[in-house]
């Protein structure tokens, strides 16, 4: 049709010369504001108002940043398996990727009643703000919670139409549909073990790493290095080292996401401390808390910790910070972290990629582990 713009695939050209990370990055930035350009401008088209109420508060949140280590997990699982030269199916990935991360935020920020992300008001408090402001009727919590949902999925429509646009494409494209697919369907779970885990005051170690893997681990590192590797049509073996590396290095990342969100700084994370705490969520950080109480038979830490204090007043956020470094979780929490990315290290290390890549990665690792250069585990 004439004037009809290209697609995000017909128009973009070959992208050479991405011997970084931060390269790739730095190109999904630039192919992301092009991305959102597009699907907005198709958002008004169908209806201008769920485009300036919904869409855009959508785009803001991707453009708002992020670390974009799904990006970057996923340029390593390409150049572990041989990738080189023309990098814009890696690019397009990485913006499915940040596109699905959108989905993730939106839909758990409302689920956790979190007000704040990326240094700014969550979405779901964004459209009751416009509720209140625009004078409409009825509970606008009730409004904006309906709406953030239709948020997330549109995050998720965006993210499916750009993958499936890619594996259309691609003569690698039936194993990129198996590996988003499994994503997708384990991210889903995930959220709902997380759900369960509150409502039945769930405390197990094992559970917690459970939902730390599914909802987490696999999404954030495992299927990027599994996509980024499907793109170069890597074998097996790499595959499986790919799985392996990236499960732990995912499992890191969330376990250190656990000590933020109970110790660390909002003005540096973006969003609120100690939400998990306040919630009794189950997080491995709690969870170790809980078990090593009872294992030291500290009775005040116990009651302090456990699920359902939440429903006994008295105990406080700085109570339960006091106790998880009393019973020793804290540090439990850092060995542990350090553990998982010295193992992340190892099984990237059997899938045969040069040194450069392997540096690469141990950068990314230490980074989303929040780990010190050269000392795997410390905290940063």
């Amino acid at each position: 049709m004439p004037g009809a713009r290209p697609t995000v695939a017909e128009r973009s050209s070959p992208v050479d010369g991405l011997l970084t990370a931060r390269d790739a990055v730095q190109a999904v930035e630039t192919e992301l504001r092009d991305v959102l350009d597009e699907v907005t401008r198709r958002t008004r088209d169908v209806d201008a108002l769920f485009a300036r109420d919904v869409a855009d508060r959508v785009a803001a949140l991707v453009g708002r940043g992020g670390k974009r280590l799904r990006t970057a997990f996923a340029w390593c699982g390409w150049r572990a398996a041989g990738g080189s030269g023309d990098a814009a199916a890696v690019v397009r990935a990485g913006c499915a990727l940040e596109l699905v991360q959108a989905c993730a935020l939106i839909h758990d920020d409302l689920m956790d009643g979190s007000p704040l992300r990326r240094g700014a008001p969550a979405i779901h408090v964004d459209l009751a703000r416009m509720h209140r402001t625009g004078r409409m009727s009825g509970p606008a919590e009730a409004f904006a919670n309906g709406a953030a949902v239709l948020a997330g999925d549109l995050a998720l429509t965006w993210a499916d139409d750009l993958m499936t646009e890619m594996a259309l494409g691609s003569p690698h494209g039936r194993q990129l549909h198996r590996e988003w697919q499994a994503m997708r369907a384990e991210m889903v779970a995930g959220q709902y073990r997380d759900l369960r885990a509150q409502a039945t005051g769930a405390s197990g170690v094992e559970e917690a790493l459970a939902i730390a893997t599914l909802k987490s681990a696999l999404y954030t590192a495992e299927r990027p290095l599994a996509l980024g590797a499907s793109l170069a049509d890597a074998g097996a073996s790499v595959v499986q080292a790919l799985r392996c590396a990236g499960r732990c290095a995912g499992l890191a990342f969330q376990l250190r996401d656990d000590l933020l969100g109970a110790f660390g700084d909002p003005a540096m994370t973006g969003k609120p401390a100690a939400d998990d705490l306040r919630t009794r969520k189950l997080t491995y950080l709690l969870a170790v808390g809980v078990r090593l109480a009872g294992d030291r038979g500290d009775e005040e830490a116990t009651a302090v910790l456990a699920p359902r204090a939440a429903d006994r007043p008295g105990a406080t956020v700085e109570d339960m910070r006091a106790a998880l470094e009393r019973v020793g979780a804290r540090t439990a929490v850092e060995s542990k972290i350090k553990q998982l990315a010295a193992s992340s290290l190892r099984h990237f290390a059997e899938t045969g990629a040069g040194l450069a890549v392997r540096e690469e990665f141990t950068a990314l690792v230490q980074r989303a582990a929040g780990v010190v250069p050269g000392h795997t585990g410390e905290a940063a």
